[in-house]
């Protein structure tokens, strides 16, 4: 294979596009979720003619739990089907926050109908607790199976309960994610079964087939069919691991056809590397130099196991790449002084928005230490080119450090409150970066903000 690596990124001149208005397809996809959930309310509604006695207000209360937490199972999927339309308008990482809180209530909804039901059925039959579970699970169509997706459910809700998320590793996480898939399938045969609104009502069986089936297809489409296609299309493969700093390097990437993938400075891709140890596991990493028709490059920091391997890349290995994706691109864009704010690793995505956004850019760039400061050279030589500021603060040593406050950010970018601001690090100092922003009077509205903790 002949490498294809450049010696260093070609810079790109800055667009000269206008600030865009706000997309409108976050209020849309808000209005059309709470649509579908007064659907679901409006089918108990007028499939109920009377409810009668503590049994009858315990059985209906199971029965509205039961249809949104199967609507909201749908929702879910559709939520993390990465859709194009969707990821680009919305974010990927504002639509992984929807999904975390959405299964949150999906849960608190299943836990609900599951309990209600049990006892609204014991006191309609005057049976136990117990003797009433056991009969309906199993004796009732399709409910054993429903017990053992309802289990999967509560397994993932634990792993991904932030105490435990925090001790185990991305990739198990990712992997254990997938029994939801398994989960959704094994209960959506008893809603049909057993659920009253459904038994005899061909247009809403039919309506949920449709919402499951077409679910089903979204995810099959963009998160299997097409990343197979693009990787028989662009057949990536690595050319050279560089080291840019302490446990920090960049990967070169080539293949047939790149400018195809129509990638935008500020996203990024799941990346799976076929190689022994790294080729189960897809991880997302920003593109750290604009996308170029001959290569792609990613940043990587180690910091896990499957980071840390990276660096032991041989030129040659075979790579999958899913996307790409995530909204932190000049779309977001509504001023037109535009302050990058980043930390750590996280500034692989501000290194390429800092070379080609538009007007009046500044970089502040926070490190532990000096020599933490990875791609500094680029970022010189970016700034040096289209006439920007950039700005270095390290912990290490004291006197050179800076705490992260509104006072401290208005003294380096003394117009902050009107400019747009891309923030991208690690959480607590994104946290406290939050903070300062809120406190320097930056409207809400115009910080974007990525996280990969998806």
């Amino acid at each position: 294979m002949t490498s294809t690596t450049p010696s260093a990124p070609a810079l790109t001149r800055p667009s000269r596009s206008a600030p865009r208005p706000p997309s409108p397809v976050p209020v849309l996809a808000h209005l059309v979720i709470w649509g579908g959930a007064a659907a679901v309310l409006a089918l108990w509604w007028s499939d109920t003619r009377s409810v009668v006695g503590v049994a009858g207000w315990l059985t209906g209360a199971g029965r509205i739990t039961g249809l949104l937490a199967g609507y909201t199972c749908a929702v879910l999927l559709v939520l993390m089907a990465r859709t194009p339309l969707l990821d680009r308008a919305i974010g990927t990482d504002r639509l992984a926050r929807w999904h975390a809180m959405g299964g949150r209530y999906t849960i608190s909804l299943a836990c609900a109908h599951v309990l209600l039901i049990i006892w609204g059925y014991s006191l309609e039959s005057r049976t136990g607790v117990v003797d009433q579970t056991t009969t309906l699970v199993l004796h009732y169509p399709d409910l054993l199976k429903g017990t053992v997706g309802f289990l999967l459910f509560l397994v993932t809700a634990i792993v991904s309960a932030r105490a435990v998320r925090r001790r185990v590793s991305y990739e198990t996480w990712h992997f254990l994610h997938f029994a939801t898939y398994l989960a959704v399938f094994l209960v959506f045969g008893h809603q049909l079964s057993n659920g009253a609104d459904f038994t005899g009502n061909r247009s809403a069986q039919l309506a949920w087939y449709a919402l499951y089936i077409g679910a089903a297809a979204l995810l099959a489409w963009y998160r299997f069919a097409v990343p197979v296609r693009r990787a028989l299309r662009h057949r990536l493969y690595v050319t050279e691991v560089r080291p840019e700093a302490p446990g920090v390097v960049s990967v070169y990437l080539s293949g047939s056809r790149l400018e195809e993938l129509r990638a935008e400075p500020g996203q990024f891709f799941r990346w799976r590397f076929l190689t022994r140890g790294l080729w189960w596991a897809a991880n997302p990493y920003s593109l750290s130099a604009a996308p170029h028709p001959a290569y792609l490059r990613i940043t990587v920091k180690a910091s896990g196991g499957h980071s840390a391997a990276l660096a032991r890349l041989e030129p040659g290995t075979r790579v999958l790449a899913e996307g790409p994706y995530g909204a932190f691109t000049a779309r977001r864009r509504r001023a037109r002084k535009t302050l990058l704010l980043g930390g750590g690793v996280g500034i692989t995505p501000l290194r390429t928005l800092f070379e080609t956004l538009p007007g009046e850019v500044t970089l502040v760039y926070r490190a532990r230490r000096p020599e933490d400061l990875a791609l500094r050279a680029e970022l010189d030589g970016v700034a040096a080119a289209r006439g920007a500021t950039v700005h270095y603060v390290v912990d290490e040593p004291a006197a050179y450090s800076s705490p992260l406050t509104a006072e401290a950010l208005r003294g380096l970018v003394p117009d902050l409150a009107e400019r747009d601001v891309y923030l991208c690090g690690p959480p607590g100092m994104t946290q406290a970066a939050l903070r300062a922003l809120r406190d320097a009077g930056v409207p809400r509205r115009r910080v974007h903000h990525e996280s990969f903790a998806l």
